[in-house]
This record gives structure tokens, sequence and C-alpha cells, in this order.
């Protein structure tokens, strides 16, 4: 029994902060402000960051240098047996509770080399302002120091990570509900400020159904993809449905592709970019506008983009479908002459030969040839490609329609 009260005690008392003179602990308290001027100035040296950074953010971390060295000396004048608990509330009260902005540019490894540095000085400096007798004492109570506050920084950060995980979380889905219905473009700014939004432009969604399987696992996984790409992104899942946020994407159909697999089983849209947050609404639109049509184009690459499935929008009565259906399909034809519709119909009419058009309208068949490739030149689709003939046929029937539309009175 007496061997195990003799063994606690022995881990206790090596738990202890070491014993230091009182004449020494005076000096060390009169040495603080001394000494965080030194730290100041190492940090300036060994740190490029911390050259980087605003005179707000500096003024924070002097702070932190002030507050982690102040314990240090506390620590010799307690005899507080468990010195990793002080670390923590002093740790806490600094990081746990900092700016976002703070938090996000002061990482666990850039702490680290902050304390690292802090303790350096200290360790330095301190020796040579107490007695020989002393110095021993300070450098053996520096490692110790360093050991307990390398673990309570890892915990503090832990927890602190977890923490502003939850918080940017909540903050996305309140940013992403705001896009989504177009709000305020203030409120959304701000929202945008404070979860560290910076894309201003080339900014695209995606639409697809939500996994099936392993769906917590999915969204932290995407989240890194889109770290690794440097890119901003947003994600929200409502019910079956998954909607992604890139920002500066434009033209990256590799990057659309990378975030494919992520979505689950089915078609993936993908809309026009748009050049702000307050604009995302309307690409939203139209990525679930075109995974509601989808369903009607079974052949359909994954991804596609929205503008591709115009036709089939449209059929899904989809207003602005109709709109930019006739703008980029019938409008040209419109314009470049009646020949170019008439032909363009009596070939989609009679099972697209040339032969049969011809015929029908009393032309040689090299002319039907130099219409349809004037006309894939006007519109961009090609009459005798399948999937761009139906478009064509599509965009005909809407755009009069239209146009009988706005001739009818009422």
């Amino acid at each position: 029994m007496r061997e195990n009260t003799n063994e606690t005690d022995h881990q206790s008392s090596a738990r202890r902060p070491p014993t230091l003179s009182e004449e020494a602990l005076k000096e060390l308290s009169s040495q603080v402000g001394v000494l965080k001027t030194s730290i100041l100035r190492q940090l300036e040296t060994d740190l490029s960051w911390y050259r980087e950074l605003e005179a707000e953010q500096r003024a924070s971390l002097g702070a932190i240098a002030q507050q982690g060295l102040q314990a240090f000396i506390d620590w010799f004048a307690t005899d507080q047996p468990r010195p990793a608990n002080q670390m923590n509330r002093v740790l806490a009260s600094v990081f746990a509770n900092a700016p976002v902005e703070l938090s996000r540019t002061v990482n666990l490894r850039r702490a680290s080399q902050l304390l690292r540095s802090i303790l350096d000085t200290v360790e330095t400096h301190l020796p040579t302002a107490v007695a020989e007798s002393d110095r021993s004492t300070i450098r053996e109570a520096v490692l110790r120091y360093s050991r307990e506050i390398a673990f309570a920084l890892a915990d503090v950060y832990a927890r602190a990570a977890e923490k502003r995980g939850a918080w940017d979380t909540r903050l996305e889905a309140l940013l992403l509900d705001s896009v989504l219905r177009g709000e305020n473009p203030e409120e959304i700014q701000s929202r945008a400020a404070a979860l560290g939004w910076r894309a201003t432009s080339g900014i695209l969604v995606i639409a697809g159904n939500t996994p099936s399987e392993n769906q917590p696992a999915v969204l932290p996984q995407l989240r890194q993809t889109a770290t690794r790409a440097r890119v901003e992104a947003l994600v929200g899942v409502f019910s079956e449905q998954m909607l992604l946020v890139l920002g500066s994407a434009e033209g990256r159909h590799d990057l659309i592709e990378r975030f494919t697999p992520f979505f689950g089983d089915g078609p993936v849209i993908y809309s026009s970019p748009v050049d702000s947050l307050r604009e995302v609404h309307h690409a939203a639109h139209e990525a679930i506008a075109g995974l509601h049509a989808a369903p009607a184009y079974p052949g359909a690459q994954r991804p596609i983009a929205a503008s591709e499935l115009l036709a089939e929008r449209v059929l899904n009565r989809d207003a602005r479908a109709q709109r930019l259906l006739v703008r980029f399909y019938y409008q040209p034809l419109k314009t470049a002459g009646e020949a170019m519709i008439s032909t363009l119909d009596s070939y989609l009419r009679l099972g697209h030969s040339l032969e049969a058009t011809a015929r029908d309208m009393f032309i040689h068949v090299n002319t039907v040839r130099y219409r349809l490739r004037r006309i894939a030149k006007l519109t961009g689709k090609d009459p005798l490609n399948p999937r761009d003939a139906y478009v064509l046929q599509i965009a005909l029937a809407t755009g009069r329609l239209m146009e009988a539309n706005t001739s009818r009175e009422y």
C-alpha cells in the first residue's frame, strides 16, 4: 500500500513546476515588458507570415504572446500540480474566441510556430536574468512548459475547429438560402464575407440527386475537393436534391466533372455562369429546371449544361427556356429569311430526307444541303444531327406559337 502511495507522490511531484528562488521569481516578473518586446521582434524576424498580417491581427497575436509569457511566469509562482489545465484556460480565451478571420489565418501549425518562437525567446533571455543556480531550472521549465502547452494547444484547436465547423455549416445554410431566394444583396454580401467567400465571378450552380448512401461522409469530402481545387463552394441538401454553388468555375468543365461523382444516381445539371452571388438564384433556377426536365432526355451525358436541355425545359413549361430557345434558334432563322425556315420545316417534316425536301420545295438537292449548312452556322445546331434536329423542331414550334399568341387579339 505504501509503495502505491510513493508512486502517486512521485507522479504528482513530477507534474509540479520546478522551484525557483524568490529573487528569481521577482526578476522574472520584472522582465515581462522587456521580454514581450523581444518576442515581438523575434516574431517579425522568424515568421514571414506574421509580417504579412494586418496591424490588428498582429496586435491580437501580441496579446497571445503576452498571455503565454505571463502564464509561464505565473506557473512558477503557484503550486498548481497540472499546468495543462491553466494552459487550456489561457489558450481557450485567446484562440477559441478569436475572430474567425484570425483563427483561419493562425492555423494550428502557425500557432505552434508562434509558441515555439515565444519559448525560444524565453529560453534565450530569461536564464541570463537570474543567478547561475536558477538557470538550469528555467531551462528545464521551458521544456516541460512547451510540452504541456503543446498538448493544450492541440486540444483547444480541436474543440475550436469543431465549434467553427458547426457555425460555418449553419452560416453556409443561411447564405445558400439567401442566394437561392435572391434576398437583400447587402445581407448576402455580409453573410458571404463572414463565411470567407471570395469568388467574384464565374459562379455556377450544379444540381443533382442526393447521394443515397453514406451522405454524412460525402459532404466533407466534397468540401475537401473544393479546397484542393482552390474554388469557393456552398453545398446544400434539399430532400432528394443536392445543390452545389461553385465560384471561379467558368469555363472549367473538368472541374464540374470532378464534382459529379458526389451526386446520387441520375442526371447532373450545371447552370450558366453568373457574375455574383446576388445573381445565383437565376443560375439555381436554371439548374433545377434542367434537373426536372432531364428525364425527357434519357441519353443525356452526365454532367450536362442546363442550356443543352432547353427543348425539354420548354416541354416542362419553363417560360424562360421558351424565350431562350426562340432567341437562339428561331429568331436567327427568321432574320435570315423565310427560305431557311421553309427548308428546315420541310426537311424535318419529310423524315430528314434531302431528296424529298428538294422535291417538296422544287429546288436542287445541293441547294438543300447549302441551306442546311447555313442553318447550322446560324444556330449552332446541325439539322443532320438527330439531337440537334430535335431541338430545332421544338424551336420552330415554340417560335410559331409565341408569334401566334402575340398577334392574337383577346
